[in-house]
């Protein structure tokens, strides 16, 4: 498994954060350790203007997933199934980019009353199940995705409360 994450200078805390989550959550899918992620924190201008951009929303969000591969929810990944995926120099896949938002992290955080590293967690769990296939658009959906969140989130004992 290889993580990018940028800007790479960013605070080694939250970058512990982030890997431990995309180890869980790859794992707790079954997914194989032969993925590629990036990761990449910006600005509320930033975003919005990625936002604009990507799903003709003009305003701040917290968190957008950039699939690389397409994947049905629950499917584990097979490396003979995505060949021409393949970095050759690492031998990984290129699962997708996450961007997520420092500022608004920050803010919901608040909001919510509990720690940035519960949030930053929460997102990056967010956005790491969008790129293998889970979304939230009809309710049954939104279901299981916030079950799987959770159950990643309990493992690493990133609870609401911390």
């Amino acid at each position: 498994m290889l993580i990018n994450i940028y800007p790479e200078d960013f605070q080694s805390d939250i970058q512990n954060i982030i890997k431990d989550v995309i180890g869980a959550s790859l794992k707790e899918q079954g997914q194989p350790d032969c993925l590629e992620v990036e990761i990449m924190f910006v600005s509320d201008e930033e975003i919005k203007q990625i936002n604009k951009e990507n799903r003709n929303i003009d305003k701040v969000t917290d968190v957008l997933s950039f699939p690389n591969i397409e994947i049905e929810y629950g499917k584990v990944i097979n490396k003979k199934d995505y060949i021409t995926e393949i970095d050759y120099e690492t031998g990984n896949i290129m699962l997708g980019s996450i961007v997520i938002c420092l500022n608004q992290a920050k803010r919901q955080a608040e909001e919510y009353n509990h720690s940035l590293k519960r949030e930053i967690a929460y997102l990056t769990v967010h956005g790491i199940l969008h790129l293998l296939g889970y979304d939230h658009m009809e309710e049954t959906d939104k279901k299981i995705m916030r079950e799987r969140e959770e159950k990643i989130l309990d493992v690493l004992n990133y609870t609401r409360i911390n």
